[in-house]
């Protein structure tokens, strides 16, 4: 007769918690395509290879023309333009706008040359005055009014996605935008399954019941489980309670699989004999936690793979599986712990709402150093795919409500039961070192919405972390977490053929400049510097900027301006040393700014901000091949 083996001392949940999260699961990472994608997780950062649109576009139906033409114009005294062609979306302009002209445009459509602005239709009357077609237009209109932008919704260069992303519809739209057709997704755990007991019967055949059987149940419970925490389940036979059969089946699964589960055999009878097969061919780490249901439960390590034995109960087994292996299984497919699909909030802002149409209003969540769940709103407009690859969920609000208040109880949507809100989140300057930063945070959120409407967010107390550049003034009771400068100037095609020195180039010569918008830190550093120079010269900042072609042409983010230099849309651009590097163009150098991240002094408590400061400790190697920072 077998001995009977006893229990080993019965090991504390925390510490059984501990051992099985010290199992190696790692996944080589693998490329797929997008319609493959769903549910991944992206196992490296993906950029913006292009501009999203790709060109500035008319946002409404009605007359694309030059904003100065408008000036003054209203319902007593319209402006009045020749219309000399029409624009549809999806073709190219074949007009060049001239002083005093118009042309029709549908939504979508391409700005044609020389427009830099465009009116409703409903603020327009048309007339024909020998022959030639007239617009009446009512109002108004300033550079930029009614379009959007090339790089609006994103731009080239910017951080699209970053690792961690688990992909979902939204996501897939975005990177379908981009152009991106495959990504390197993070590898799905492979889970060997092997059922024991030789009163188990597979179901679908014959079960003889007064001999005991019963069909296999865990199998395929488990084997979904596996599914639903990121893992890839493979069965294998039904293995009884014969110690030869049961360790191959086990050192086979060992060998083909990341981890291996078995159901049943583990208590400390005779015929339970897994454990004593791990002990022979492997490492028996753990036998028996204090916990119930859970307590036969087996961890160890076998030739090639990690292994860990739940409980022949049903309940029992899924009980022990959700609480322990369920979290590891997901950690290592890089899958967030579930959430409910809805949850309530507050406000971390207030919301002004026009009333008469009910708004579903993308949100993001994030949590102060209390963990409380405030909610933001995320809109970029609703022709911006990151207004959704942004959010977490939707908030309704009635067609009877006008007005959100800020810490006001909101319930919220989610995307997805698995939305968790970001451990750290962060808005304000575009900025290469920064998005290296965060690649090494396990799951942030940032929004590049520059330095002047990221300290306005922050005035607000909504982010966590604000990212400034250049001269803005900060409010001291915000923490400067770290700094960093870079090298700015104007970025030329290779070769500089223009042969441009600097600023007084473009004010003196015909060249054409491409800016960055006016949130951009980035950008008042030029204006700075174009101020100076007025300064030596006896002048104005505004007489300059008027002599410099292209100052008010806006591109969002900190590689469009170089981008569209190579394109051959302008002689220069302004940005960093290391874009033009990146991208292999000329640099002519203007001085070196400074970039802070700051620190929202309500949050410096949260886990994220913990884990940023451990990230930072090692800011140097953050840098290291960035040309032109320091």
């Amino acid at each position: 007769m077998s001995e009977r083996r006893e229990f080993r001392e019965l090991t504390d949940p925390d510490v059984a918690h501990e051992i099985v999260d010290d199992l190696e699961l790692d996944p080589a990472p693998e490329r797929v395509s997008l319609t493959d994608a769903r549910g991944r997780v992206l196992a490296e950062r993906v950029d913006a290879d292009l501009d999203v649109p790709g060109f500035d576009r008319a946002s409404l139906d009605g007359y694309a023309l030059r904003a100065k033409d408008t000036f003054g114009a209203d319902e007593v005294d319209p402006a009045r333009l020749d219309v000399i062609g029409v624009v549809h979306a999806g073709a190219e302009p074949d007009v060049e706008l001239g002083e005093g002209e118009a042309v029709e445009i549908s939504t979508g459509a391409v700005m044609p040359p020389g427009a830099d602005a465009m009116v409703p239709v409903e603020q327009t009357d048309e007339e024909r005055v020998d022959g030639q077609r007239t617009v009446l237009v009512r109002t108004a209109v300033a550079p930029g009014d009614n379009v959007m932008l090339a790089g609006a919704d994103i731009a080239a260069g910017e951080r699209a996605l970053g690792p961690g992303t688990r992909l979902t519809a939204r996501e897939i739209g975005l990177l379908s935008a981009l152009g991106v057709n495959e990504v390197s997704v993070r590898g799905k755990p492979t889970v060997g399954i092997v059922s024991t007991g030789d009163e188990l019967v597979r179901p679908g055949e014959p079960l003889n019941s007064d001999a005991g059987q019963i069909y296999d149940v865990n199998s395929y419970t488990i084997a979904t489980a596996v599914e639903e925490a990121g893992g890839e389940p493979v069965l294998y036979p039904h293995a009884g309670d014969d110690y030869e059969e049961m360790e191959r089946i086990l050192i086979e699964a060992g060998e083909e699989c990341d981890l291996v589960l078995s159901s049943g055999s583990t208590s400390a009878s005779a015929v339970d004999v897994i454990y004593r097969v791990i002990e022979d061919r492997g490492e028996l780490l753990l036998h028996g936690v204090a916990i119930k249901p859970g307590k036969p439960m087996l961890v160890g390590e076998l030739p090639g793979g990690a292994y860990v034995g739940l409980p022949g109960y049903p309940v029992s087994a899924m009980m022990t599986f959700r609480v322990f292996v369920a979290p590891l299984v997901r950690e290592a497919a890089g899958l967030p712990e579930p959430d409910s699909a809805t949850l309530t909030g507050e406000m971390a802002t207030e919301i002004r709402h026009d009333q008469g149409r009910r708004r579903l209003m993308p949100v993001g969540l994030v949590e102060n150093a209390h963990g409380d769940r405030l909610v933001y709103p995320v809109d970029k407009g609703s022709g911006a795919t990151t207004s959704l690859a942004d959010a977490d969920g939707l908030v309704t609000i009635g067609a009877e409500t006008d007005y959100l208040a800020a810490g006001e109880s909101v319930t919220v949507t989610l995307f997805s039961p698995d939305v968790r809100p970001p451990t750290l989140f962060g808005v304000g300057e575009d900025d290469p070192a920064l998005s290296r930063l965060l690649d090494r945070l396990s799951n942030p959120r940032y929004l590049s919405i520059g330095t002047r409407q990221g300290l306005r967010r922050l005035r607000e107390g909504v982010p966590d972390i604000v990212v400034t550049s250049g001269s803005a003034s900060v409010d001291v009771e915000h923490e400067v977490l770290a700094t960093w400068k870079r090298e700015w100037g104007l970025i030329v095609p290779a070769g500089n053929p223009e042969g441009i020195e600097g600023i007084p180039d473009l004010v003196d010569r015909d060249l054409r400049l491409i800016n960055r918008t006016t949130d951009s830190g980035l950008r008042t550093t030029l204006g700075e510097a174009v101020a100076e120079l007025a300064d030596e010269r006896g002048t104005t900042r505004h007489e300059l900027v008027e002599s410099i072609d292209g100052f008010e042409l806006a591109a969002r983010a900190h590689e469009s301006p170089a981008r569209k230099v190579a394109a051959g849309a302008g002689d220069a651009g302004l940005g960093l040393r290391a874009t033009a590097t990146k991208l292999d163009l000329e640099f002519v150098p203007l001085g070196t700014e400074t970039v802070r991240l700051l620190g929202n002094s309500d949050r410096m408590g949260k886990a994220g901000m913990s884990e940023l400061r451990d990230a930072l400790t090692a800011a140097d190697s953050v840098l290291d091949g960035l040309a032109g920072y320091q």
